[in-house]
Protein backbone atom coordinates (compact mmCIF):
# COMPACT_ATOMS: atom_id res chain seq x y z
CA UNK A 1 0.00 0.00 0.00
CA UNK A 2 2.75 2.32 0.75
CA UNK A 3 5.21 1.33 -2.10
CA UNK A 4 6.10 4.41 -4.12
CA UNK A 5 4.32 5.69 -7.06
CA UNK A 6 6.07 6.38 -10.13
CA UNK A 7 4.85 7.55 -13.50
CA UNK A 8 3.64 4.82 -15.44
CA UNK A 9 3.45 2.27 -12.51
CA UNK A 10 -0.37 0.78 -11.83
CA UNK A 11 -2.36 1.22 -8.48
CA UNK A 12 -5.29 -0.26 -7.67
CA UNK A 13 -8.09 1.08 -5.01
CA UNK A 14 -10.90 -1.24 -4.19
CA UNK A 15 -14.10 1.14 -2.61
CA UNK A 16 -16.83 -0.90 -0.51
CA UNK A 17 -19.57 1.77 -0.46
CA UNK A 18 -22.92 1.51 1.13
CA UNK A 19 -24.53 1.31 -1.96
CA UNK A 20 -21.42 -0.56 -4.69
CA UNK A 21 -18.51 -1.89 -4.58
CA UNK A 22 -16.24 -0.90 -6.95
CA UNK A 23 -12.87 -1.96 -8.07
CA UNK A 24 -10.63 0.95 -10.51
CA UNK A 25 -7.53 0.40 -11.57
CA UNK A 26 -5.20 3.21 -12.53
CA UNK A 27 -2.05 4.08 -14.19
CA UNK A 28 0.01 6.94 -16.49
CA UNK A 29 0.99 9.81 -14.50
CA UNK A 30 0.78 10.21 -11.02
CA UNK A 31 -0.77 13.56 -11.17
CA UNK A 32 -3.40 12.58 -13.96
CA UNK A 33 -4.02 8.76 -13.49
CA UNK A 34 -6.07 7.17 -16.31
CA UNK A 35 -8.73 4.54 -15.55
CA UNK A 36 -7.57 1.26 -16.88
CA UNK A 37 -9.94 -0.82 -15.44
CA UNK A 38 -13.32 -0.24 -13.50
CA UNK A 39 -15.93 -2.78 -12.71
CA UNK A 40 -18.70 -2.00 -9.94
CA UNK A 41 -20.41 -4.38 -8.21
CA UNK A 42 -24.15 -3.04 -6.46
CA UNK A 43 -24.22 -5.57 -3.56
CA UNK A 44 -26.37 -2.43 -1.16
CA UNK A 45 -24.31 -2.81 1.77
CA UNK A 46 -26.35 -0.06 3.33
CA UNK A 47 -30.02 -1.11 2.75
CA UNK A 48 -29.43 -3.41 5.77
CA UNK A 49 -27.91 -0.94 8.06
CA UNK A 50 -30.51 1.33 7.70
CA UNK A 51 -33.34 -0.84 8.71
CA UNK A 52 -31.69 -3.00 11.27
CA UNK A 53 -28.18 -1.39 12.53
CA UNK A 54 -26.74 -4.56 10.39
CA UNK A 55 -24.97 -5.55 7.02
CA UNK A 56 -27.89 -7.66 5.65
CA UNK A 57 -27.02 -11.47 4.82
CA UNK A 58 -27.87 -11.53 1.69
CA UNK A 59 -25.74 -8.10 0.47
CA UNK A 60 -22.70 -9.75 2.52
CA UNK A 61 -22.67 -12.62 1.00
CA UNK A 62 -22.96 -10.69 -2.78
CA UNK A 63 -20.30 -8.24 -1.20
CA UNK A 64 -18.06 -11.08 -0.73
CA UNK A 65 -18.76 -13.39 -4.07
CA UNK A 66 -17.84 -10.03 -5.62
CA UNK A 67 -15.01 -8.98 -3.76
CA UNK A 68 -13.30 -12.86 -3.93
CA UNK A 69 -13.31 -11.80 -8.22
CA UNK A 70 -11.63 -8.70 -7.14
CA UNK A 71 -9.04 -10.05 -4.99
CA UNK A 72 -7.93 -12.41 -7.69
CA UNK A 73 -8.08 -9.49 -10.55
CA UNK A 74 -6.02 -7.84 -7.92
CA UNK A 75 -3.59 -11.03 -7.52
CA UNK A 76 -3.10 -11.33 -11.15
CA UNK A 77 -1.99 -7.61 -11.45
CA UNK A 78 1.34 -8.55 -9.55
CA UNK A 79 2.79 -6.09 -7.02
CA UNK A 80 1.19 -2.96 -7.47
CA UNK A 81 -0.28 -0.82 -4.96
CA UNK A 82 -3.56 -1.44 -3.60
CA UNK A 83 -5.80 0.09 -0.84
CA UNK A 84 -8.53 -1.85 0.02
CA UNK A 85 -11.79 1.11 1.78
CA UNK A 86 -14.73 0.52 3.35
CA UNK A 87 -17.23 3.46 4.65
CA UNK A 88 -20.27 4.67 6.04
CA UNK A 89 -22.41 0.94 5.48
CA UNK A 90 -19.53 -0.98 7.32
CA UNK A 91 -18.42 1.10 9.75
CA UNK A 92 -21.69 1.93 11.42
CA UNK A 93 -23.26 -1.83 11.36
CA UNK A 94 -22.90 -3.78 14.37
CA UNK A 95 -21.39 -6.76 12.08
CA UNK A 96 -19.03 -4.43 10.14
CA UNK A 97 -15.89 -5.61 11.79
CA UNK A 98 -17.04 -9.15 11.43
CA UNK A 99 -17.69 -8.14 7.56
CA UNK A 100 -14.20 -6.68 7.12
CA UNK A 101 -12.71 -10.15 8.27
CA UNK A 102 -13.93 -11.58 5.91
CA UNK A 103 -12.61 -9.54 3.62
CA UNK A 104 -9.50 -9.44 4.98
CA UNK A 105 -9.09 -13.07 4.54
CA UNK A 106 -9.51 -13.08 0.99
CA UNK A 107 -6.45 -11.33 0.75
CA UNK A 108 -7.64 -7.98 0.70
CA UNK A 109 -6.29 -5.43 2.70
CA UNK A 110 -9.27 -3.94 4.16
CA UNK A 111 -9.81 -0.58 6.75
CA UNK A 112 -12.76 1.32 7.37
CA UNK A 113 -12.50 5.24 6.54
CA UNK A 114 -13.40 7.36 9.60
CA UNK A 115 -16.25 10.38 8.57
CA UNK A 116 -13.18 12.74 8.86
CA UNK A 117 -10.86 10.89 6.21
CA UNK A 118 -14.28 10.19 3.79
CA UNK A 119 -14.55 13.91 3.72
CA UNK A 120 -11.11 14.46 3.70
CA UNK A 121 -10.43 12.13 0.29
CA UNK A 122 -13.41 13.77 -1.30
CA UNK A 123 -12.57 17.44 -0.52
CA UNK A 124 -8.69 15.88 -2.25
CA UNK A 125 -10.34 14.40 -5.05
CA UNK A 126 -11.90 17.52 -5.94
CA UNK A 127 -8.77 19.73 -5.73
CA UNK A 128 -7.30 17.09 -7.70
CA UNK A 129 -9.48 17.73 -10.61
CA UNK A 130 -10.24 21.73 -10.08
CA UNK A 131 -7.08 22.77 -8.23
CA UNK A 132 -8.21 26.18 -7.98
CA UNK A 133 -11.71 24.80 -6.53
CA UNK A 134 -13.21 27.83 -4.07
CA UNK A 135 -16.42 26.60 -2.33
CA UNK A 136 -18.61 23.51 -0.50
CA UNK A 137 -18.17 20.16 -1.89
CA UNK A 138 -20.82 17.55 -1.25
CA UNK A 139 -19.83 14.31 -1.26
CA UNK A 140 -23.29 11.99 -1.59
CA UNK A 141 -22.77 8.21 -1.14
CA UNK A 142 -25.62 5.33 -0.06
CA UNK A 143 -25.11 6.07 3.32
CA UNK A 144 -23.49 9.06 4.39
CA UNK A 145 -23.21 13.11 3.03
CA UNK A 146 -19.23 14.54 3.36
CA UNK A 147 -19.46 18.35 3.25
CA UNK A 148 -15.69 20.10 2.74
CA UNK A 149 -14.50 23.18 2.42
CA UNK A 150 -12.05 23.66 0.08
CA UNK A 151 -10.23 26.80 -1.16
CA UNK A 152 -6.59 27.68 -2.32
CA UNK A 153 -5.54 23.81 -3.00
CA UNK A 154 -6.33 22.88 0.44
CA UNK A 155 -9.32 21.22 2.42
CA UNK A 156 -10.64 22.86 5.79
CA UNK A 157 -13.43 22.35 7.70
CA UNK A 158 -15.28 19.31 7.14
CA UNK A 159 -18.26 16.74 8.42
CA UNK A 160 -19.78 13.55 7.31
CA UNK A 161 -23.56 13.80 7.73
CA UNK A 162 -26.13 10.84 7.92
CA UNK A 163 -27.64 11.84 4.90
CA UNK A 164 -27.00 9.47 2.29
CA UNK A 165 -29.28 8.35 -0.41
CA UNK A 166 -30.72 5.26 1.52
CA UNK A 167 -31.50 7.64 4.63
CA UNK A 168 -32.52 10.69 2.52
CA UNK A 169 -35.30 8.11 1.19
CA UNK A 170 -36.36 6.96 4.67
CA UNK A 171 -36.72 10.27 6.04
CA UNK A 172 -38.64 12.08 3.35
CA UNK A 173 -40.94 9.04 3.49
CA UNK A 174 -42.05 10.18 7.31
CA UNK A 175 -43.91 13.48 5.47
CA UNK A 176 -42.86 16.82 3.41
CA UNK A 177 -40.84 18.90 4.56
CA UNK A 178 -39.10 16.79 6.92
CA UNK A 179 -35.91 16.55 4.39
CA UNK A 180 -35.43 20.32 5.02
CA UNK A 181 -35.83 20.35 8.33
CA UNK A 182 -33.84 17.72 9.20
CA UNK A 183 -30.56 19.27 6.92
CA UNK A 184 -31.42 22.73 8.49
CA UNK A 185 -31.14 21.17 11.91
CA UNK A 186 -27.88 19.09 10.85
CA UNK A 187 -26.08 22.57 9.44
CA UNK A 188 -27.17 25.07 12.00
CA UNK A 189 -23.58 24.68 13.99
CA UNK A 190 -21.75 24.60 11.20
CA UNK A 191 -20.96 28.21 10.75
CA UNK A 192 -18.30 27.58 8.23
CA UNK A 193 -20.88 25.80 6.19
CA UNK A 194 -23.02 28.98 5.73
CA UNK A 195 -19.99 30.84 5.11
CA UNK A 196 -19.71 29.32 1.24
CA UNK A 197 -22.67 31.33 0.63
CA UNK A 198 -22.59 32.92 -3.23
CA UNK A 199 -19.53 30.13 -3.98
CA UNK A 200 -19.81 26.86 -6.33
CA UNK A 201 -21.42 23.68 -4.60
CA UNK A 202 -19.01 20.55 -6.04
CA UNK A 203 -20.85 17.59 -6.38
CA UNK A 204 -19.73 14.43 -6.02
CA UNK A 205 -21.48 10.72 -6.04
CA UNK A 206 -23.09 9.12 -8.75
CA UNK A 207 -26.65 10.27 -8.54
CA UNK A 208 -25.60 13.64 -8.97
CA UNK A 209 -23.49 12.90 -11.82
CA UNK A 210 -26.49 11.12 -13.10
CA UNK A 211 -28.59 14.37 -12.18
CA UNK A 212 -26.07 16.30 -14.46
CA UNK A 213 -26.79 13.65 -17.30
CA UNK A 214 -30.71 15.19 -17.25
CA UNK A 215 -29.59 18.75 -17.19
CA UNK A 216 -27.44 18.19 -20.08
CA UNK A 217 -30.48 16.58 -21.93
CA UNK A 218 -32.87 19.16 -20.71
CA UNK A 219 -30.60 22.12 -21.41
CA UNK A 220 -29.50 20.94 -25.36
CA UNK A 221 -25.89 20.97 -23.84
CA UNK A 222 -23.76 20.04 -26.78
CA UNK A 223 -20.46 17.92 -24.70
CA UNK A 224 -21.27 15.28 -22.95
CA UNK A 225 -18.75 15.26 -20.91
CA UNK A 226 -19.00 15.80 -16.89
CA UNK A 227 -15.60 16.97 -15.47
CA UNK A 228 -16.23 20.95 -14.47
CA UNK A 229 -19.61 20.61 -15.87
CA UNK A 230 -21.89 23.82 -13.91
CA UNK A 231 -25.04 25.08 -14.04
CA UNK A 232 -27.00 28.15 -11.90
CA UNK A 233 -27.91 26.93 -8.61
CA UNK A 234 -31.54 27.11 -9.33
CA UNK A 235 -31.85 24.84 -11.29
CA UNK A 236 -31.98 22.57 -9.17
CA UNK A 237 -35.69 22.68 -8.62
CA UNK A 238 -36.30 22.32 -12.50
CA UNK A 239 -34.10 19.38 -11.85
CA UNK A 240 -36.41 17.70 -9.09
CA UNK A 241 -39.26 18.55 -11.33
CA UNK A 242 -38.11 16.94 -14.38
CA UNK A 243 -37.32 13.70 -12.35
CA UNK A 244 -40.81 13.60 -11.59
CA UNK A 245 -42.35 14.28 -14.81
CA UNK A 246 -40.15 12.13 -17.21
CA UNK A 247 -40.19 8.72 -14.94
CA UNK A 248 -37.94 6.29 -14.32
CA UNK A 249 -38.25 4.99 -18.40
CA UNK A 250 -37.55 7.86 -19.79
CA UNK A 251 -34.98 8.51 -17.36
CA UNK A 252 -33.36 5.27 -17.48
CA UNK A 253 -33.23 6.18 -21.47
CA UNK A 254 -30.83 9.51 -21.61
CA UNK A 255 -27.45 8.80 -22.89
CA UNK A 256 -25.28 8.13 -19.66
CA UNK A 257 -27.45 7.50 -16.98
CA UNK A 258 -27.57 4.15 -15.22
CA UNK A 259 -30.67 2.02 -15.10
CA UNK A 260 -29.17 1.39 -11.24
CA UNK A 261 -28.91 5.45 -10.32
CA UNK A 262 -32.74 5.80 -11.66
CA UNK A 263 -34.74 4.61 -8.75
CA UNK A 264 -32.19 7.20 -6.55
CA UNK A 265 -33.16 10.27 -8.59
CA UNK A 266 -36.05 11.83 -7.28
CA UNK A 267 -34.18 11.69 -3.80
CA UNK A 268 -30.94 13.19 -4.81
CA UNK A 269 -32.34 15.78 -6.45
CA UNK A 270 -34.30 16.18 -3.20
CA UNK A 271 -31.10 16.69 -1.68
CA UNK A 272 -29.92 19.02 -3.95
CA UNK A 273 -32.76 21.35 -3.89
CA UNK A 274 -32.19 21.71 0.09
CA UNK A 275 -29.13 21.91 0.07
CA UNK A 276 -29.18 25.24 -2.50
CA UNK A 277 -32.12 26.51 -0.59
CA UNK A 278 -30.15 25.88 2.74
CA UNK A 279 -26.39 27.31 1.42
CA UNK A 280 -27.37 29.77 -1.37
CA UNK A 281 -24.29 28.61 -3.77
CA UNK A 282 -23.50 30.34 -7.31
CA UNK A 283 -23.78 27.50 -9.25
CA UNK A 284 -23.46 23.80 -8.82
CA UNK A 285 -20.34 22.23 -10.26
CA UNK A 286 -19.93 18.52 -11.01
CA UNK A 287 -17.25 16.77 -10.06
CA UNK A 288 -15.69 13.41 -12.03
CA UNK A 289 -13.35 13.24 -9.39
CA UNK A 290 -13.96 11.83 -5.83
CA UNK A 291 -12.90 9.48 -2.63
CA UNK A 292 -10.76 7.26 -5.28
CA UNK A 293 -8.73 10.56 -6.81
CA UNK A 294 -8.47 11.62 -3.20
CA UNK A 295 -7.15 9.22 -2.37
CA UNK A 296 -4.47 9.29 -4.64
CA UNK A 297 -3.81 12.26 -4.63
CA UNK A 298 -3.13 11.97 -0.82
CA UNK A 299 -0.45 9.68 -1.54
CA UNK A 300 1.49 12.08 -3.34
CA UNK A 301 4.29 13.96 -2.55
CA UNK A 302 3.91 18.15 -2.55
CA UNK A 303 6.06 18.99 -5.14
CA UNK A 304 3.90 16.42 -7.61
CA UNK A 305 0.40 17.28 -5.73
CA UNK A 306 1.36 21.09 -7.04
CA UNK A 307 1.70 20.22 -10.61
CA UNK A 308 -1.18 21.27 -13.06
CA UNK A 309 -3.49 18.43 -14.17
CA UNK A 310 -4.17 20.00 -17.75
CA UNK A 311 -0.95 20.13 -18.20
CA UNK A 312 0.61 17.29 -17.52
CA UNK A 313 -2.57 15.17 -18.85
CA UNK A 314 -2.18 16.82 -22.43
CA UNK A 315 1.91 16.36 -21.60
CA UNK A 316 1.17 12.49 -21.10
CA UNK A 317 -0.96 12.49 -24.22
CA UNK A 318 1.61 13.89 -26.37
CA UNK A 319 4.14 12.15 -25.19
CA UNK A 320 7.21 11.68 -27.38
CA UNK A 321 5.50 13.63 -30.46
CA UNK A 322 6.73 17.21 -28.52
CA UNK A 323 10.08 18.03 -28.17
CA UNK A 324 11.09 18.44 -24.88
CA UNK A 325 10.67 22.71 -24.15
CA UNK A 326 9.12 23.01 -27.45
CA UNK A 327 5.50 24.08 -26.18
CA UNK A 328 6.96 26.10 -22.99
CA UNK A 329 9.45 28.04 -26.05
CA UNK A 330 6.91 29.22 -27.73
CA UNK A 331 4.46 29.77 -24.87
CA UNK A 332 6.78 32.04 -23.90
CA UNK A 333 7.58 33.77 -27.02
CA UNK A 334 3.64 34.31 -27.93
CA UNK A 335 3.06 35.69 -24.04
CA UNK A 336 3.69 40.00 -25.14
CA UNK A 337 1.09 39.37 -27.56
CA UNK A 338 -1.58 37.99 -24.86
CA UNK A 339 -0.35 40.52 -21.68
CA UNK A 340 -3.84 41.24 -19.63
CA UNK A 341 -4.94 38.10 -20.94
CA UNK A 342 -8.58 37.01 -18.81
CA UNK A 343 -7.04 34.60 -15.89
CA UNK A 344 -6.57 30.85 -16.69
CA UNK A 345 -5.91 31.93 -20.59
CA UNK A 346 -2.63 31.00 -20.08
CA UNK A 347 -2.34 27.94 -18.76
CA UNK A 348 -4.92 26.43 -21.72
CA UNK A 349 -2.71 28.24 -24.34
CA UNK A 350 -0.01 26.44 -22.90
CA UNK A 351 -2.04 23.00 -23.04
CA UNK A 352 -3.44 24.00 -26.50
CA UNK A 353 0.39 24.64 -27.69
CA UNK A 354 1.43 20.97 -26.40
CA UNK A 355 -1.61 19.68 -27.69
CA UNK A 356 -0.90 20.53 -31.45
CA UNK A 357 2.19 18.72 -31.52
CA UNK A 358 -0.05 14.99 -32.07
CA UNK A 359 -1.06 17.02 -35.46
CA UNK A 360 1.50 15.97 -37.49
CA UNK A 361 0.97 12.34 -36.31
CA UNK A 362 -2.39 12.49 -38.04
CA UNK A 363 -3.27 11.77 -41.53
CA UNK A 364 -2.94 15.45 -43.34
CA UNK A 365 -6.34 14.79 -44.51
CA UNK A 366 -7.86 14.82 -40.89
CA UNK A 367 -5.27 16.63 -38.80
CA UNK A 368 -7.29 19.74 -38.15
CA UNK A 369 -10.26 17.29 -37.47
CA UNK A 370 -8.51 15.10 -35.07
CA UNK A 371 -6.98 17.94 -33.96
CA UNK A 372 -10.42 19.50 -32.54
CA UNK A 373 -11.58 16.30 -31.10
CA UNK A 374 -9.17 15.34 -28.92
CA UNK A 375 -8.99 19.05 -27.35
CA UNK A 376 -13.46 18.63 -27.14
CA UNK A 377 -13.19 14.93 -26.02
CA UNK A 378 -9.89 14.26 -24.50
CA UNK A 379 -9.17 12.66 -21.23
CA UNK A 380 -8.14 16.19 -19.26
CA UNK A 381 -8.47 17.41 -15.84
CA UNK A 382 -8.96 20.14 -14.60
CA UNK A 383 -10.60 22.22 -17.74
CA UNK A 384 -14.59 23.14 -18.83
CA UNK A 385 -16.44 23.04 -21.77
CA UNK A 386 -15.29 26.29 -22.45
CA UNK A 387 -11.62 25.47 -21.97
CA UNK A 388 -12.18 22.83 -24.13
CA UNK A 389 -13.59 25.36 -26.92
CA UNK A 390 -10.63 27.39 -26.56
CA UNK A 391 -8.13 24.68 -26.77
CA UNK A 392 -10.39 23.31 -29.99
CA UNK A 393 -10.44 26.76 -31.65
CA UNK A 394 -6.66 26.85 -31.48
CA UNK A 395 -5.99 23.50 -32.66
CA UNK A 396 -8.27 24.24 -35.36
CA UNK A 397 -6.33 27.35 -36.44
CA UNK A 398 -3.17 26.65 -35.58
CA UNK A 399 -3.18 22.88 -37.84
CA UNK A 400 -4.20 25.16 -40.95
CA UNK A 401 -7.89 25.85 -40.45
CA UNK A 402 -9.74 28.84 -41.39
CA UNK A 403 -11.85 30.03 -38.23
CA UNK A 404 -14.98 31.31 -40.10
CA UNK A 405 -15.14 26.97 -40.46
CA UNK A 406 -14.89 25.81 -37.12
CA UNK A 407 -17.26 23.79 -35.37
CA UNK A 408 -20.31 25.72 -34.90
CA UNK A 409 -20.33 23.78 -31.15
CA UNK A 410 -17.42 25.98 -29.83
CA UNK A 411 -19.54 29.12 -29.98
CA UNK A 412 -22.23 27.33 -27.91
CA UNK A 413 -19.34 26.33 -25.32
CA UNK A 414 -17.64 29.82 -25.42
CA UNK A 415 -17.95 33.79 -26.02
CA UNK A 416 -16.84 35.06 -29.41
CA UNK A 417 -14.19 36.96 -27.65
CA UNK A 418 -12.93 34.11 -26.19
CA UNK A 419 -12.98 32.26 -29.20
CA UNK A 420 -11.10 35.14 -30.95
CA UNK A 421 -8.54 35.40 -28.57
CA UNK A 422 -8.33 31.22 -28.82
CA UNK A 423 -7.58 31.88 -32.78
CA UNK A 424 -4.85 34.46 -32.23
CA UNK A 425 -2.94 31.37 -30.36
CA UNK A 426 -3.65 29.45 -33.51
CA UNK A 427 -2.26 31.91 -35.86
CA UNK A 428 0.80 32.07 -33.19
CA UNK A 429 1.40 28.51 -33.51
CA UNK A 430 1.53 28.72 -37.38
CA UNK A 431 3.83 31.97 -37.57
CA UNK A 432 6.51 30.30 -35.53
CA UNK A 433 6.18 26.76 -37.46
CA UNK A 434 6.69 29.12 -40.54
CA UNK A 435 9.56 30.65 -38.92
CA UNK A 436 11.58 27.72 -37.40
CA UNK A 437 10.91 24.94 -39.73
CA UNK A 438 8.61 23.40 -36.86
CA UNK A 439 11.61 24.20 -34.61
CA UNK A 440 10.63 26.04 -31.43
CA UNK A 441 13.36 25.81 -29.78
CA UNK A 442 14.98 28.28 -31.56
CA UNK A 443 12.05 31.03 -31.24
CA UNK A 444 14.08 33.14 -28.45
CA UNK A 445 16.54 34.24 -31.84
CA UNK A 446 13.37 35.75 -33.05
CA UNK A 447 11.42 38.02 -30.75
CA UNK A 448 8.24 39.11 -30.85
CA UNK A 449 7.13 42.22 -28.92
CA UNK A 450 4.31 45.00 -28.84
CA UNK A 451 4.96 48.50 -29.27
CA UNK A 452 3.59 51.09 -27.47
CA UNK A 453 0.95 51.59 -30.21
CA UNK A 454 -0.07 48.15 -30.19
CA UNK A 455 1.93 47.00 -33.19
CA UNK A 456 3.07 43.76 -33.12
CA UNK A 457 6.87 43.80 -33.85
CA UNK A 458 8.67 40.74 -35.25
CA UNK A 459 12.37 40.98 -34.68
CA UNK A 460 15.45 38.95 -36.59
CA UNK A 461 18.69 39.24 -36.40
CA UNK A 462 19.71 40.75 -40.59
CA UNK A 463 21.65 37.18 -41.09
CA UNK A 464 18.44 35.69 -41.18
CA UNK A 465 16.08 37.88 -43.04
CA UNK A 466 15.49 35.51 -45.61
CA UNK A 467 13.53 33.47 -43.27
CA UNK A 468 10.86 35.88 -44.30
CA UNK A 469 9.18 35.00 -47.34
CA UNK A 470 5.84 35.35 -48.65
CA UNK A 471 3.88 32.54 -46.87
CA UNK A 472 5.55 34.02 -43.22
CA UNK A 473 4.79 37.22 -44.10
CA UNK A 474 1.14 36.65 -44.59
CA UNK A 475 1.32 34.48 -41.10
CA UNK A 476 2.52 37.42 -39.52
CA UNK A 477 -0.62 39.25 -40.72
CA UNK A 478 -2.98 36.84 -40.02
CA UNK A 479 -1.74 36.89 -36.65
CA UNK A 480 -2.21 40.69 -36.58
CA UNK A 481 -5.50 40.82 -37.95
CA UNK A 482 -6.73 38.00 -35.21
CA UNK A 483 -5.56 40.32 -32.69
CA UNK A 484 -7.11 43.57 -33.98
CA UNK A 485 -3.88 44.82 -34.72
CA UNK A 486 -1.00 45.89 -36.93
CA UNK A 487 2.39 44.36 -37.65
CA UNK A 488 5.72 45.04 -38.95
CA UNK A 489 9.23 43.36 -39.20
CA UNK A 490 12.33 44.80 -37.74
CA UNK A 491 16.07 43.65 -38.84
CA UNK A 492 18.37 43.92 -36.04
CA UNK A 493 21.97 44.31 -36.60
Amino acid sequence: MNKKITAGSRQAIIDIGSNSIRLVVFGGPPRTPAVLFNEKLMAGLGRGVVATGQLDPDAVKAALAGLARFAVLVDLLGSVPVRVVATAAVREARNGAEFLEQVRALGLPAEILDGDAEATAAGHGVISGAPDADGLVADMGGGSLELVRVAGGQVGERISLPLGALRVAEIRSSGTGKLRKRLRELLAPLDWVHDCRDRPLYLVGGSWRALARLHMAQTGWPLPILGNYSFPAGDARTLKADVRALGNARLAALPGVKTNRVPQLDDAAALLVALVAELSPDRVVISAHGLREGLLYEALDPAIRALDPLIEGVRHAVGSACAPGAAEALLCWSDPLFEGEPAGHRRLRHAAYLLSETGWTSNPDFRVIEGEDLALHGNWSGIDGEGRALMAMAQHVGLGGDPANAPPILTRLASYQSLSAAAAWGHAMRLARRLTGNNQAVLGLLPLRMDEDGTIVLALPARMAALINTGSERRLVQLAMASGREARLELLD
